[in-house]
């Protein structure tokens, strides 16, 4: 860590999270929280303790600006430009009210439960996978197949199709990312062609052959007139897909890992399965799928003595801020018995929270338990690779042994 000026009138920490090597908890980072609600960073200012970064999210002075995000990262036009720029999550108000609502029906309380028994059955049969294996890969064996299996049944793809989507799925999440340089940009522009074919091919079938999925709600949407253009249509389920399955898979691995270093919190699980929703909590909170939110001033402002000038973006970091103990108790710990009452930061705030955050929470809440109650603790049985640290992060090989 180093300190650099800040228009606050003295100097703010500096850290360099494009460095493969950074750590969201390193002791330069828990220095830098603790001297200052920010750091400067080659992304401009982190946001890093949990009250800014809950401001920023609900703060109408502030918006997702697509369009700056890809300028940011040398991408102006082209296909993800042209994908990600008229996101859902990139419009604001009318406009992202009525896409918005449009998908709304496909993540009620209701749909949400009658997709638990489908996730539990999954899970369960998975894990039986497992108990046949001395070392497993959990990523290959568990974590990707799961949600990638919910994904497909939400939006009526069809089992043959699974490993397509395997494949463009994270490659289209790695948009979050495109700081990282590299072919970061190519991979994701591969990803959105494939993808938008795909769906092109979708539509038409749904148009066929409609279904009691989600696919066919929004066909039949856009077929009613008025509600939703084609273009939005495929943009609408090209996002789906990554969003339903790239970042619960890593959640998936990412928890696993926490448990490993954790056996004692497995054995808390196993024993009592009724720790499940307050051990997904602390998962999103100690290990989360999403490290950064970027938010980019509307105009001119001064944000807790910060001054941002208009189109200037802000980085909550996550992870950092998920610890902030100023909220927490015992912030750095894992305790899946602890009654923490903030809510994570990875889903949003006001207006733009996570559409899929019930969802997400199912999936977690019954995969953990029907694993602790078949095997035993998990223990790594070789090194872990991961993707980098900013944009959607996770484990992307496990090998694990389970007790």
């Amino acid at each position: 860590m180093s300190t650099s000026a800040g228009s606050t009138g003295g100097t703010v920490p500096y850290l360099d999270v494009l460095d493969p090597a950074f750590d969201f908890h390193s002791p330069e980072a828990i220095a830098a929280q603790e001297e200052s609600w920010h750091a400067e960073s080659p992304l401009g200012p982190l946001v890093l303790r949990y009250a800014e970064a809950q401001e920023i999210l609900r703060d109408r002075g502030f918006d997702h600006n697509g369009k700056g995000f890809l300028a940011q990262n040398g991408v102006v036009d082209g296909p993800v430009y042209d994908w990600f720029v008229p996101m859902i999550v990139n419009h604001d108000g009318e406009e992202h009210r009525r896409l918005r609502g449009l998908v709304n029906k496909a993540f009620t309380p209701r749909m949400v439960e009658g997709l638990r028994p489908f996730i539990r059955a999954w899970a369960e049969e998975l894990t039986e996978r497992l108990r046949a294996e001395e070392v497993c890969e959990f990523v290959e064996d568990f974590s990707d197949p799961l949600p990638l299996a919910v994904m497909c049944r939400l939006l009526g793809v069809p089992a043959e199709d699974y490993e397509f989507f395997r494949r463009w799925s994270p490659e289209i999440g790695l948009v979050f990312g495109l700081a990282n340089g590299g072919d970061v940009a190519a991979r994701v522009e591969r990803a959105v062609v494939a993808l938008n074919d795909y769906v092109d091919g979708l539509i038409k079938d749904k148009q066929a052959h409609p279904g009691e999925d989600l696919s066919s709600a929004l066909v039949a949407a856009w077929e009613g007139g008025g509600r939703v253009t084609r273009d939005e249509l495929r943009n609408l389920l090209v996002t789906l897909v990554f969003a339903a399955h790239d970042t619960t898979r890593h959640q998936l691995a990412n928890a696993i890992v926490a448990f490993a270093e954790h056996p004692g919190q497995w054995e808390l699980l196993a024993r009592d399965p009724g720790l499940a929703p307050r051990a997904v909590e602390e998962l999103f909170r100690y290990r989360p799928s999403t490290t950064i939110l970027f938010r980019y001033a509307i105009e001119d402002l001064e944000f807790h003595g910060l001054g941002i000038a208009k189109g200037m973006p802000l980085t909550v970091l996550i992870p950092t801020a998920q610890r902030d103990p100023r909220v927490h108790e015992n912030a750095h710990a894992f305790d899946i018995t602890a009654p923490r009452t903030a809510t994570p930061l990875q889903f949003g705030g006001g207006p733009h929270h996570c559409l899929g955050a019930a969802l997400a929470r199912a999936e977690l809440s019954e995969a953990l338990p029907a694993l602790a109650a078949r095997l035993g603790p998990p223990s790594l049985a070789g090194p872990v690779a991961w993707t980098p640290p900013i944009g959607i992060y996770g484990a992307l090989t496990v090998p694990l042994r389970f007790a």
